[in-house]
């Protein structure tokens, strides 16, 4: 790498397929991440976004991402539902205690950001979305998405408490 150039790749302790750090948890995998990836890495890297208001963002998409809230693409192939009544399937999903806490923390966090502010926090956060198309579809002016985001991301970081 160059004098001035940011590295833009990072590793991180990947355990059960989940990137993050345990302790007290046996030689977890190290893998590199582009932290580019993801429009809010790429904000990231150019100084757009700040490091407390990224890593609130990656709190919020880890939430997201634990709750599984993103849409299925394929046919969920785990077992059938049980009948629980006599006549039908179970009335809905059986969720785990971790995703149960993970979507309640995604909701209340995206409630802390606020109704106008959501819209563009969900897009580039959890959807990927890049700044343009985000823009676009919620119909804002260029550059106005970012003004916007970095107030939403701050919101977020002082609900998961990020200093």
């Amino acid at each position: 790498m160059t004098g001035g150039a940011k590295r833009l790749l990072e590793e991180r302790r990947l355990e059960d397929g989940v990137v993050g750090r345990k302790p007290g948890r046996a030689a977890p995998r190290t893998v590199t991440v582009n932290a580019a990836e993801s429009p809010l890495g790429w904000l990231l890297a150019r100084g757009h976004v700040s490091r407390r208001q990224y890593e609130a963002g990656e709190r919020l998409r880890a939430d997201w991402e634990r709750a599984q809230l993103d849409p299925r693409v394929t046919m969920s192939w785990s077992a059938a539902p049980v009948a629980r009544s006599r006549g039908g399937a179970s009335l809905g999903p059986d969720l785990g205690g971790s995703q149960i806490d993970a979507k309640r923390r995604f909701n209340d966090a995206v409630a802390e950001a606020g109704p106008g502010l959501s819209d563009i926090l969900w897009r580039i956060v959890c959807a990927g979305e890049g700044m343009r198309d985000a823009e676009s579809a919620l119909g804002w002016p260029a550059r106005a998405g970012k003004l916007v985001l970095t107030i939403a991301l701050d919101r977020v970081a002082d609900y998961y408490r990020i200093r």
